[in-house]
């Protein structure tokens, strides 16, 4: 990856609470893990060494379980909370040493926060709600209230600006609390578990409304989440964190086909692989049978999805040779093959 392409780079990042952080990073150093320091000296390691970056223009989703150090990660990124050490690159420079007024001003410019309670002021309208952070920000009203009608438009709530929250269902607010943090045109939309508050349906046509508005505007979105459903709908890359650490980073096919331990093959135990495996991701070189095309033979693009060749699969005497688009030999799928990938997950 270019570093053009990288709009956050996080680089051996460690967060430590409590009041002998120092303590704690001595005693990491020397090789004793986060509950030894804890039993030893009440220091609690929020986040162990993480590195990483995000790339312009994705939805990058940081999963885990309760306690896994997530929600500490994106608090760190706007600084709401400080490093205990490492470093915070956002957009080629330095935010982990910035001053209070630098910081306000990366906070108000290049990063939006979303969060799951909506947090929406409730004696204020929509368009006000919309404008708060500009208002905050000393932006004239002419100009905040163009630039909320803009976002509210972006997520469907044209129509709705004189409304009050209590008017609107759980979703409305959710897009409301969406259309504040667009406001600001961040460079960097944050989103802690946004829509896990919102019944399935709901939830669901937000997680397309997501996805919509990154196809249509290329925005860089980091989203936390615990629900691997919604991780492999909306994700582009996956990073999962157990225990504070960074365990693995990948596509959702990547993390499906190689999961790193038993933590990350144990998020994706009961989900149905056929829905994001691909062709190519399956196919296996056999040597001895060298790939000779025949026309009577059918073929399979490496970009099928799994769940589209079960028939074809079924229905060949032969195993499927599979191609990619240039038409060059990626491997074969047998029944076999196919039933061990399923089986597997």
């Amino acid at each position: 990856m270019s570093h053009g392409d990288e709009i956050l780079s996080v680089n051996n990042i460690y967060k430590v609470f409590g009041s002998q952080p120092k303590l704690a990073m001595d005693m990491l150093k020397s090789g004793a893990d986060k509950n030894e320091i804890f039993t030893r000296t009440g220091q609690v390691v929020g986040v162990f060494d993480a590195s990483f970056s995000v790339k312009r223009g994705e939805i990058f989703v940081i999963m885990g379980l309760s306690g896994s150090g997530k929600s500490t990660m994106v608090r760190l990124f706007n600084r709401l909370i400080e490093p205990t050490s490492g470093t915070i690159h956002l957009n080629g420079k330095e935010i982990t040493g910035l001053s209070d007024d630098a910081l306000l001003d990366v906070r108000r410019k290049e990063m939006s926060m979303v969060f799951q309670s909506f947090a929406l002021m409730p004696h204020m309208t929509v368009i006000d709600n919309t404008a708060f952070g500009l208002e905050v920000s000393g932006v004239d009203e002419k100009e905040r209230h163009e630039r909320a009608r803009d976002a509210l438009k972006q997520v469907g709530l044209t129509g709705h600006e004189y409304s009050f929250p209590h008017q609107l269902s759980g979703g409305m607010q959710q897009r409301v609390g969406l259309a504040r943090a667009l406001a600001n045109d961040p460079s960097i939309l944050l989103m802690d578990e946004a829509f896990s508050a919102l019944d399935p349906l709901i939830r669901h046509e937000m997680q397309g409304e997501l996805i919509r508005l990154q196809a249509e505007q290329h925005r860089t979105i980091i989203f936390i989440s615990h629900d691997i459903e919604e991780a492999i709908r909306i994700g582009h890359r996956i990073a999962i964190m157990e225990g504070g650490q960074v365990v693995q980073i990948g596509t959702p096919q990547e993390l499906l086909c190689s999961p790193a331990n038993e933590y990350v093959r144990a998020f994706f135990k009961g989900f149905d692989a056929s829905k994001i495996l691909r062709a190519g991701d399956v196919a296996q070189i056999r040597v001895e049978h060298p790939f000779t095309h025949d026309a009577s033979r059918p073929t399979l693009q490496a970009d099928t999805p799994l769940q589209d060749i079960f028939h074809i699969i079924a229905d060949a005497p032969h195993p499927v040779a599979v191609l990619d688009k240039h038409g060059v030999f990626k491997g074969t799928i047998s029944k076999d093959v196919l039933l061990q990938t399923m089986s597997r997950h």
